[in-house]
Parts: structure tokens; C-alpha cells; sequence
């Protein structure tokens, strides 16, 4: 499709950078911070970036935006964190990754039910097309399925996808922007995931200078200033097309990991990012050119009497 029939192409590539940092995930995790630690990496991305950003911005949510921003933080953050590390840790070969890419037939359900968005046959089928372009990128010969990874997966998948639609169904109170939004989201999401670490893995780890390195990168460009676009391209992009480009962050993850890591990357991979890449911009919606305004008919002198 070619690029200026995208819906705001610039607005969609600042969001689009966001699933890019995202893909940067697994190889900060591997390379930087203590092992088996899933939920506090998520707790040190959510939380810290979170209050940074109320201190920022100096304003909380008042009235209905109390629940709205507890709803959205939990759907979008604290809820999607868990169920995302869950389903990475009991699913081999990245299956985690594949269930993660159906988010966007999820949020063409939600879009039809919330925002009364029609889903397209064209959306659909590259909705599936995005499926299969990831499953050609991660997936492995040999990998079993978990019962419990795959449910982890799928609504990890449907929490992101419903947070998405629901942050675009309700907007933002006045006068507030994209960054307090976010800040509001994350610190909700953030709180929630407190109990959730302690619990599931006791006290914090000891820290190294390599590991307060890679939290920060994942707290301020993978989370603060990541959400930040992701947020603000849902407030000025149909909820759907932000959800398709949640596909580039597995990309993102195999070209890193390529680049970075020194892992394999064959033809079938490389095909397999391509037809992702042509699912993320079939499921983009086509602009619609405005209808010209018809010119007033002149106004006729009236008859002169005889």
C-alpha cells in the first residue's frame, strides 16, 4: 500500500517506533538483568517510569478517570506484563510471540463491539497474514504446547488489544495529554504488579551497574517514552491500525537478536518477516478522500414588474 494512502503516516510511524523498542525486550533481559525475574522486570518497568512521570506531569485523575486510568493500567500494564513473561517462560520456540500476534484479531473484536468499527474482510485476512509471517519468524520444529502458556498468551494478547480500544473509546479528560496519561497508566499497572512480585518471587534481587543500566533503558525507552507514542497514536489513529503494529515487535526482536546476539537468521525468516511487514500495512485503514463541499447555485435577480 503505498505510503500516503496510510492513515497519517507520520503519526503512524512515531507509534510504529514503539513495537520496534519493544522488540529490544528479550535482549536486554538476556544480556542485562538477573535471571528468573520476570515479574520484577516488570514491576522496574512499569512502576519508576510511572511516578517519574506523575512528578513530571503534577496531575492525577479525578472523578471517572480514577477507575478509567486503574481499567486501562491494568489491561495495558499490569495484567498484559504477567500473562506476556507467563506464556515467554512455559512456551518454547516462540510460540509466546505467535499468540501474541493474534492482539490484533482481538482488537478488531473489540473495535466491532466498542467503537462500532466494521471489521473488513481485508483487515481479517491480514490480521491472519500477520499470524503466519510471525510463525515463520520464531516458531521452531519440535515445540510443545502448554495448556496454561497458551491461555497466559492469548489473554496477555486480549488484555493489550482491549486496553488499546478502550484507552481510544474513552480519550483523554481535557487538558490532558498523551504523557499524563501514560504516567497514570503505568503507576496503576505498577502498583498492581507489587504484590504480584513479591509473591511470586520474594525480595528484590541485588543490583549491578549492568543491570540498573538495562533497567533504566527498558523504563524510559521501552516503557515511558514507548507508551508515550503508543498512547498518543491511539488518540489520533484508528484503534486497529495501532493495534497491527504490534507485529513489528517480534521483527524487531529476530533482527536484534541477529544483529546483536549473533542468532541464525535463514530465508524462511526473513520471507516470514515480510509477509508480517505486508500484514501490518494491509490492516492499516486506507484514507478516505473528503467529499467537495457542492458550490452554492447563484442566486437568481427576482423579475422586474412590468
Amino acid at each position: 500500500m503505498p505510503l500516503s494512502r496510510l492513515p497519517n503516516a507520520r503519526d503512524l510511524a512515531l507509534t510504529g517506533l514503539t513495537p520496534l523498542a519493544w522488540g529490544s525486550t528479550y535482549a536486554v533481559t538476556t544480556e542485562f538483568l538477573p535471571p528468573g525475574r520476570p515479574m520484577f522486570t516488570a514491576l522496574m518497568r512499569a512502576l519508576p517510569a510511572g511516578l517519574a512521570l506523575l512528578a513530571l506531569t503534577r496531575t492525577l485523575p479525578r472523578g471517572a478517570w480514577i477507575w478509567r486510568a486503574a481499567v486501562l493500567g491494568v489491561l495495558n500494564i499490569g495484567a498484559f506484563f504477567p500473562l506476556l513473561f507467563l506464556a515467554a517462560y512455559r512456551l518454547p520456540g516462540g510460540v509466546a510471540a505467535v499468540l501474541g500476534s493474534v492482539g490484533p484479531l482481538f482488537a478488531l473484536v473489540f473495535a466491532a463491539m466498542l467503537l462500532a468499527e466494521r471489521p473488513t474482510a481485508r483487515r481479517l485476512l491480514a490480521g491472519l497474514i500477520g499470524v503466519l509471517g510471525v510463525s515463520l519468524v520464531v516458531l521452531r520444529s519440535g515445540a510443545r504446547l502448554d495448556t496454561v502458556g497458551v491461555l497466559a498468551g492469548l489473554a496477555g494478547a486480549a488484555a493489550m488489544s482491549a486496553g488499546t480500544v478502550l484507552t481510544k473509546r474513552w480519550g483523554r479528560p481535557a487538558g490532558v495529554g498523551a504523557l499524563t496519561l501514560t504516567g497514570w497508566q503505568l503507576t496503576a499497572g505498577g502498583l498492581l504488579l507489587v504484590p504480584v512480585s513479591l509473591l511470586a518471587e520474594g525480595a528484590p534481587p541485588a543490583l549491578d551497574g549492568r543491570a540498573v543500566a538495562g533497567y533504566v533503558y527498558l523504563g524510559v525507552v521501552g516503557t515511558a517514552i514507548g507508551y508515550w507514542l503508543w498512547f498518543r497514536g491511539v488518540s489520533r489513529l484508528p484503534a486497529t491500525s495501532v493495534a497491527f503494529l504490534t507485529l513489528l515487535s517480534p521483527l524487531s526482536a529476530a533482527v536484534i537478536g541477529w544483529a546483536a546476539l549473533g542468532q541464525a537468521l535463514n530465508a524462511l525468516q526473513v520471507l516470514g518477516m515480510a509477509i508480517a511487514f505486508g500484514g501490518t500495512l494491509l490492516g492499516q485503514t486506507r484514507r478516505t478522500r473528503p467529499t467537495p463541499t457542492p458550490e452554492p447555485a447563484p442566486v437568481s435577480a427576482p423579475a422586474r414588474a412590468c
